[in-house]
């Protein structure tokens, strides 16, 4: 038996996960809704895509207009990351952060205020959600 046919052999047992991932920056905007699909392009299709297109949709929004206040010469980082087991996203932007104590993931005890839902959705649409110490970093993540 050769060396390297016990080589091949050890490589069918440690196989490393294929891991795909991207990273895109981009000028504050809220004309998000085909970068969302972009975000969205490499996961089949699904009727949870609903949810996961509103949850990255309204994360990006928040970055845009509470992170880096509509700021069109401030941008946001997101990486995408997909592993066999999980879809992760994390979004940066260029503002001050989300202070602990207010990331209220309840709904706003008045419905139809114009903000207030955005954490709750987000929470709603992912399985894992973390936040960067600063609070300026979001990362969602979804299991395949």
């Amino acid at each position: 038996m050769s060396l390297f046919r016990g080589k091949n052999i050890l490589k069918k047992f440690f196989k490393r996960p294929k891991i795909n991932w991207s990273n895109y920056e981009f000028e504050s905007s809220l004309q998000l809704n085909e970068f969302v699909d972009q975000l969205l392009e490499p996961i089949k299709y699904s009727q949870s895509n609903y949810l996961i297109k509103l949850g990255l949709h309204e994360a990006l929004v928040n970055a845009v207009k509470h992170g880096n206040k509509l700021d069109p010469k401030k941008n946001i980082r997101v990486r995408r990351i997909i592993t066999p087991n999980w879809c992760v996203w994390q979004i940066q932007d260029q503002g001050n952060g989300l202070e602990i104590k207010k990331r209220d993931y309840k709904l706003p005890k008045k419905i139809s205020s114009v903000n207030g839902r955005g954490l709750y959705i987000i929470n709603e649409c992912f399985d894992d959600i973390r936040w960067s110490s600063k609070g300026n970093r979001l990362q969602l993540a979804l299991k395949r």
